[in-house]
Parts: structure tokens; C-alpha cells; sequence
């Protein structure tokens, strides 16, 4: 609508039309809320997401360093039983980095 056309409503018009701009601008904020609330939640399931997946991480290092020291200790009831253990070749990875050769 131009300014020609809006000059030409009388008041209970310009009223009727200022209440629906009003429910439209509250419509509007509704929706601006909802759709905010939603961009938090996915913010915090990437959040949770993110601490799954390093938690995971986490945990297969102490999975790795649980399998090395069972390991080890197979080895030593071998050894006293006067079984020699086979050898592994398979390198294992420790908390620190590095790797290591396990006899």
C-alpha cells in the first residue's frame, strides 16, 4: 500500500490495520523465540556430542592400558609356571605416545 492509498483510510481502518501489523510483529517473535530455543538445543546436543566422542577417546586409552597390563601379567604366571610365552611382535600404543615392542 502506498502513501497515497494510506492517506485516504480513516481512523477505523488505520486502527484495523495497525492491530494486524501488532499480531503479525507478535506472530514474528513467537516464532523467533522457538526457532532460538531450538538453535540451543542443538548447540547443546553438539556440546554433548562432542564430549561422547572424547570421552570415547579417553576411554580407549585405558582400555589399551588395561589389555598391555593383563598381558603382562599373563606373561609373568607363564613364567613362573616355567612356560615361556610367545613372543608378540604387536606394537602397542601407551598413554604418552609412544610405541613399544612387547616380548
Amino acid at each position: 500500500m502506498n502513501e497515497k492509498e494510506l492517506k485516504r483510510l480513516n481512523r477505523k481502518q488505520l486502527l484495523e490495520l495497525l492491530l494486524i501489523q501488532i499480531e503479525r510483529a507478535d506472530d514474528l517473535e513467537r516464532r523467533l523465540e522457538q526457532a532460538q530455543e531450538k538453535l540451543k538445543s542443538r548447540e547443546l546436543v553438539q556440546m554433548r556430542a562432542g564430549s561422547l566422542a572424547e570421552a570415547a577417546l579417553q576411554l580407549s586409552g585405558i582400555f589399551e592400558s588395561a589389555q598391555e597390563a593383563a598381558d603382562l601379567y599373563l606373561e609373568n604366571v607363564q613364567l613362573q609356571k616355567g612356560k615361556t610365552p610367545q613372543p608378540k611382535v604387536q606394537a602397542v600404543k601407551h598413554n604418552n605416545g609412544k610405541k613399544r615392542k612387547k616380548h
